[in-house]
């Protein structure tokens, strides 16, 4: 399930933060900040705060083409969303919902794939296999 989680907790993140920068920017807002107030309630209003100030960057980094700053903001995200989901689990189905809803809301143009990067060190006999997306592995005998 790690892997999983933090698969999806990467690509809600690429999501929110391609996100602030639409003109359904309030919608992500609305909706992250829910997703907050079902675990932490405390804490929403500052998860929203933040992101009005992420925003002002995002948007900072778009204009000035800092593509260093927008990747700094999805993994800050994604860490944030990683450890929320890790810590409720029962969020997983209305994290899945936020990002199918915000992506249907936007133009395609609108959501930018932001760099993966993966590293794996094999040894002996071991074998490694990584993809970016889909992948279907058959193995004839």
């Amino acid at each position: 399930m790690d892997l999983e989680l933090a698969a999806l907790a990467g690509q809600a993140a690429s999501t929110v933060v391609n996100g602030m920068a639409t003109t359904g920017w309030e919608q992500v807002q609305r909706a992250v900040g829910e997703l907050w107030r079902r675990a932490q309630p405390g804490g929403a209003d500052t998860v929203v705060q933040d992101l009005d100030r992420m925003r002002a960057e995002l948007l900072a980094a778009r204009r000035d083409r800092n593509d260093g700053a927008e990747e700094e903001l999805v993994s800050e995200w994604k860490q944030r969303l990683r450890r929320l989901m890790a810590d409720h689990p029962e969020l997983v189905p209305a994290m899945e919902q936020l990002i199918n809803e915000v992506r249907a809301s936007g133009r395609p143009e609108d959501f930018r794939a932001h760099r993966v990067t993966m590293k794996a060190r094999a040894s002996g006999k071991a074998r490694v296999t990584m993809a970016g997306r889909d992948i279907n592995i058959t193995k004839g005998g």
